[in-house]
């Protein structure tokens, strides 16, 4: 099944289920982002509006953009507000908003689903302002080297979507390649009082 259609096939099911993954990147967004000022965001891979939803209380655009239409459906159902736009999306290819237009762009959850990293960060230094902030959100690839990955339980089992595992020293590499400067780096983990675990999620902020 292609990533498109799984997402369409999980996203009823997706604000509901048990997600220990989805649950840590909402989370980790507010923690992080908290202390940024910011009035423009550009959300990729907005899917159901979950992290949308507390963007909204800091910007006044923002414009949410993912492949897949059922998960933007249930998106628009959850949030009707002006100040938001949410349209369907290809990563993979050229974005159809303006360069220098925000403050902000976000990416959760969506990169180990894009095997090449290096159109993304392109495309995001020409949409950010300057001085504009790239947030990046993903699980672990030390959680990736043990096996985890996106999944979702159907009527006839577990559905495992397709990944790509990109390495710590890739994100920095192609960001600095790409013009960005690394502003931090975290990592998350299920319990914060025990980080004696693999961390579940790593996240970066890059300052174009």
């Amino acid at each position: 099944m292609s990533i498109e259609k799984s997402y369409n096939s999980w996203a009823n099911q997706y604000d509901t289920n048990k997600n220990r993954t989805r649950d840590l990147d909402k989370l980790a967004t507010i923690k992080t982002l908290s202390k940024y000022n910011f009035d423009s965001v550009l959300e990729l891979g907005c899917g159901t509006g979950k992290n949308t939803i507390w963007l909204l209380e800091k910007a006044q655009l923002i414009i949410g953009i993912d492949f897949s239409e059922e998960m933007l459906n249930i998106a628009k159902e959850k949030i009707k507000n002006p100040k938001v736009i949410f349209e369907k999306s290809d990563l993979t290819k050229s974005w159809k908003i303006e360069n220098e237009f925000v403050d902000l762009i976000t990416s959760s959850l969506i990169l180990e689903h894009i095997k090449e990293l290096d159109f993304i960060f392109k495309q995001t230094y020409k949409k950010l302002k300057p001085n504009g902030i790239f947030f990046i959100c993903e699980l672990h690839p030390y959680k990736q080297y043990y096996g985890s990955k996106a999944r979702y339980e159907t009527e006839n089992g577990t559905e495992e979507l397709e990944v790509y595992t990109h390495n710590i020293s890739e994100f920095t590499s192609v960001a600095l390649n790409n013009g960005f400067k690394l502003i931090e780096l975290n990592e998350w983990f299920d319990d914060e009082l025990n980080k004696n675990e693999l961390p579940r999620l790593i996240s970066f902020v890059f300052q174009k």
